[in-house]
């Protein structure tokens, strides 16, 4: 009875390893940066920051030719659309002439694409970089490969701590980003992306 007991315990607690090291490297595998040189970069909708500041960056080293930052069209903060703000923030960049904006206006990644689409209908691109949030990166280069055929993607990350880390057991905002990500990718893979 003894024996059964401690090799139950050991199984457990083996167990137990086994989930913690899955779920460890579970933040890892959400955040892919692999930036390629492309003829455009376009920089995902949903945070002002950290995205344009990496999208100008990749710019900047020559990864694109020119920038198209996606806007949520519908969007106001206080009287002003971010469409807007948009262009006034474009306005005072020195690379302001290679950077158009591309009105979002899907609430989703999926829908996102759809837009993104008619913004590069005309310029016809053979490859695109994304950048987008890092936990991000992983979904939104599988939307994309996936809705928009015939065009070359990848991705760069937009590292912000404040919203996560891939270590995202160590503070509370990244944990809630961590789940709501996966969710996020799980419902992408087993739903939307067959729709």
């Amino acid at each position: 009875m003894r024996v059964t007991t401690t090799r139950a315990c050991l199984i457990l607690i083996l167990l137990a390893l086994l989930a913690f090291g899955v779920l460890g490297e579970a933040g890892n595998f959400l955040v892919t940066d692999a930036p390629q040189r492309s003829d455009v970069i376009v920089v995902l909708a949903g945070e002002t920051d950290v995205r344009p500041t990496r999208g100008l960056q990749l710019l900047e080293q020559g990864y694109g030719q020119r920038m198209v930052l996606d806007v949520p069209a519908a969007i106001k903060i206080y009287k002003f659309t971010q469409l807007e703000l948009a262009q006034e923030y474009i306005r005072d960049l020195p690379l302001a002439a290679a950077i158009s904006i591309c009105p979002i206006k899907g609430l989703s990644t999926k829908e996102e694409s759809k837009d993104v689409q008619n913004c590069l209908a005309s310029e016809r691109p053979k490859s695109v970089l994304i950048v987008t949030s890092d936990h991000h990166t992983r979904r939104a280069l599988s939307v994309f490969r996936r809705d928009i055929p015939g065009i070359q993607f990848s991705v760069a990350a937009a590292r912000n701590d404040t919203q996560f880390g891939v270590r995202w057991w160590t503070h509370r905002e990244w944990a809630k980003t961590f789940a709501d990500e996966w969710l996020r990718l799980i419902w992408w893979k087993l739903v939307d992306q067959w729709r």
